[in-house]
């Protein structure tokens, strides 16, 4: 088995960071928010904006201990990688809460990322 992958990117408002742990095999999403923390909801989604308009939900999430920190992992990700790679914004949203977050060249990195956990499977 391969390294864990990473892929990480800092906003005003929130740090988000993805993992790949070919060990699991399993992709961790983890959406911190710098101001207030997340709120319990019954759902978490991502809207995905720009040249392929996506919009994907879970009920599978988790929050931290403390709040801050979303977390969704999954054996599968590719609405998120494609998202991420081909959008040009991407809004994490419950019912009462939302983080906006730009893309500006984000789309090598997922690459990259992409590139990695492919050798991980390898």
């Amino acid at each position: 088995m391969g390294a864990v992958c990473t892929l990480s990117h800092e906003t005003g408002a929130a740090r988000i960071h993805l993992t790949y742990d070919p060990s699991k095999p399993l992709y961790t999403l983890a959406i911190t928010r710098k101001d207030a923390p997340w709120q319990e909801a019954s759902w978490f989604a991502m809207a995905f904006r720009g040249a392929r308009d996506l919009t994907i939900s879970t009920e599978r999430h988790a929050l931290s201990e403390n709040g801050q920190t979303l977390n969704v992992t999954d054996r599968g990700f590719g609405n998120v990688l494609n998202g991420l790679e081909f959008g040009q914004t991407a809004t994490a949203f419950t019912d009462t809460q939302r983080v906006d977050i730009p893309l500006d060249g984000a789309a090598p990195e997922v690459r990259k990322f992409r590139d990695c956990a492919g050798a991980a499977l390898s």
